[in-house]
């Protein structure tokens, strides 16, 4: 939830950069991410995971600056570890996987988000134990800290993750997370229940958030029916008030649930293959 603006911004800034530096290799940017600019090593850890770059050796240069010391803010936070994660979660690669855990007990927030999105995309059931450890306390552990906005722990991302990967023996852990404070969390909660109980209770839930007041929280509500593919949500997701950019992309994973779910004899692997080109450009 903290990272959800600087992210977003980071992002678009390095678009406009992409445009600028179209010209730049995969060798180039593994070299990049190995030299001594922190500007070029932030840019090559995210261009390495826009392009799907999942050679041997940009994964193991992005494993690498998931334990880099050198890029510090003042603040504290680590930029590019948090760039080399998300890239990792995008490449599919469990050689990851531990170094991705061990970024669980990094003291910056972001890392551990970074880390936590990227463990429940990379689908390895080791990330099980350690994410559930990161929700210990429950709910009471997991209130807003004094200034009423900051959080201990990245929880939306650690209870999507633990939904993506299937695990069950943590129901118990997210469920209280239905009732807590920030509308966000009580999303996050029930999108990784229903990918956990298929039960449409808990789907129905982000339906309704649809109807909400802020659009911030349809936004949020469109990302989680996507990424669950809850079909029964298509028309509330068409009509519901947010870019149209943002329905088309949760609209999108409804369809690839059913593809998933319902083998398609007439679906020809070109089509196939142009619903992954159209994931790219998504």
């Amino acid at each position: 939830m903290q990272g959800t603006n600087f992210e977003n911004a980071s992002d678009l800034s390095l678009v406009d950069t992409a445009s600028d530096e179209s010209s730049l290799t995969v060798e180039q940017a593994i070299a990049n991410l190995r030299g001594p600019d922190s500007g070029l090593r932030y840019y090559a850890a995210w261009w390495l995971g826009r392009f799907r770059v999942g050679t041997p050796e940009a994964i193991a240069a992005l494993i690498e600056s998931l334990a880099d010391d050198s890029d510090r803010t003042a603040e504290g936070g680590y930029p590019l570890r948090r760039n080399a994660a998300r890239a990792l979660g995008k490449l599919g690669d469990t050689q990851a996987v531990p170094a991705l855990i061990e970024c669980l007990a990094c003291d910056d927030f972001y890392v551990r988000e970074a880390a936590a999105q990227a463990l429940g995309s990379l689908g390895d059931r080791r990330a099980i134990p350690p994410l559930m450890a990161l929700l210990d306390g429950g709910l009471a552990a997991a209130q807003p800290l004094g200034d009423g906005i900051r959080l201990r722990h990245p929880y939306a991302a650690i209870l999507e993750a633990l939904g993506e990967l299937e695990a069950t023996e943590a129901i118990a852990l997210i469920e209280p997370f239905l009732d807590h404070p920030f509308e966000l969390l009580q999303y996050a909660a029930a999108r990784a229940m229903y990918a956990l109980t298929q039960e449409s209770v808990y789907a129905e839930r982000l339906v309704r958030a649809l109807s909400g007041d802020k659009l911030p929280l349809r936004r949020a509500a469109l990302a989680d029916l996507g990424a669950i593919g809850y079909t029964p949500a298509a028309t509330a997701i068409a009509q519901t008030l947010a870019e149209n950019s943002l329905k088309l992309i949760a609209l999108k994973g409804l369809l690839e649930k059913q593809v998933q779910q319902i083998p398609l004899p007439t679906l020809s692997e070109e089509a196939r293959r142009i619903m992954a080109l159209m994931d790219e450009l998504l």
